[in-house]
């Protein structure tokens, strides 16, 4: 057990079938899905889970015009959070505020679409934008919300492709138990729909979902899975330390109290069970828990067919024996939001 409790006070997300969680989680619980069809460059209609929330409620028409979607999803996300978790932002000391943010593909949206752009005038790259450099950069979504929000405290993304939302989340912990920050705004955003390059990818591979009703694309552990859903999405969270949100009279939504990364080591793509095994009983392990304390297991299943399985065997050796815990998943109902999919479900998991 951890000296140093750390807690989530607040919550910022939008996400393909909900820009709050209240309505997130309404529609999660009620089976609705967020899933559609959108035009895709070179490869016609395909499935994904699409946001709709309004980027100028916090952005100017001059911070959209240089940012990008990631960057967009992450200041809406994060001025949420800030509301949500009842600060007085403008009385903070910003340098003692920290931003992680987790991705995976960012820079890949705005590559494609400059190069498809001096396509139209013979490659001439005259015509390439001065705002490529800083839209690409891998700090980008964390650094377009400290320019937004005037946040002077350290900030950085992290990449670990799909649970690269959680990494941000640990990120912040470790660094609120260092002192390091005394606020923190984590979590992952995902743009991942503007690119055709995940879709091909996926296609590729034999991993992109389809189904005669789009909104069961993606339908992980169903016997007939065929696939991912490619979506977009963000969720960040505030952390702060236990004593600090007492002391506030903060609202605490949860406690973070374990957790645990390792590697695979085998594959680039498939799942390995024996790794997933020995992560979840480290994180148990670093919890002080047993895996029978667990009430709810979230599962990352993205309706591939050999992934789905891997996990779930995963997740019977550890909980097997564990009649009273359950096992979900909410890419049923928005699809893969890849880096920012770990930040999402741990929403829609949120008592």
């Amino acid at each position: 057990m951890h000296s140093t409790h750390i807690v989530i006070t607040g919550l910022g997300l939008t996400s393909p079938n909900g820009n709050s969680i209240e309505q997130y989680r309404k529609n999660l619980l009620n089976g609705v899905a967020g899933v559609q069809l959108i035009d895709v460059r070179y490869m016609g209609q395909q499935p994904a889970g699409v946001c709709n929330f309004d980027p100028k409620q916090y952005q100017s028409r001059k911070e959209l015009r240089v940012g990008t979607r990631a960057g967009s999803i992450a200041i809406y996300s994060a001025h949420e959070a800030v509301a949500s978790a009842g600060l007085d932002f403008d009385q903070l000391d910003k340098s003692r505020i920290g931003v992680y943010i987790g991705t995976t593909e960012h820079g890949n949206v705005e590559t494609e679409n400059e190069v498809y752009n001096i396509s139209k005038f013979d490659y001439d790259t005259r015509y390439w934008t001065h705002h490529h450099n800083p839209r690409t950069v891998a700090n980008n979504p964390a650094g377009e919300i400290t320019i937004n929000m005037g946040i002077t405290g350290p900030h950085y993304t992290i990449g670990a492709a799909c649970a690269a939302g959680n990494a941000g989340l640990i990120q912040a912990v470790q660094m609120l138990r260092l002192r390091e920050v005394d606020y923190a705004l984590a979590g992952g955003v995902s743009e991942s729909i503007q690119t055709f390059g995940i879709f091909a990818g996926f296609k590729s591979q034999g991993a992109l979902g389809s189904h005669e009703d789009v909104r069961k694309a993606s339908r992980p552990f169903d016997s007939s899975r065929n696939g991912i859903v490619v979506s977009e999405g963000g969720a960040i969270f505030t952390l702060e330390r236990l004593e600090d949100a007492q002391a506030r009279g903060a609202n605490i939504l949860a406690e973070i109290i374990g957790y645990r990364i390792n590697s695979d080591a085998s594959d680039y793509v498939l799942p390995n069970p024996e790794r997933q095994v020995e992560c979840m009983r480290a994180a148990l392990a670093n919890a002080g828990i047993e895996p029978g304390d667990v009430d709810i297991v979230n599962t990352h299943a993205t309706s591939t067919p050999m992934g789905d399985i891997q996990e779930i065997k995963a997740i019977r050796e550890v909980f097997g024996e564990c009649p009273t815990t359950y096992v979900n998943n909410t890419k049923s109902f928005i699809g893969h939001a890849m880096g920012a999919a770990g930040a999402l479900e741990l929403a829609g998991n949120l008592p």
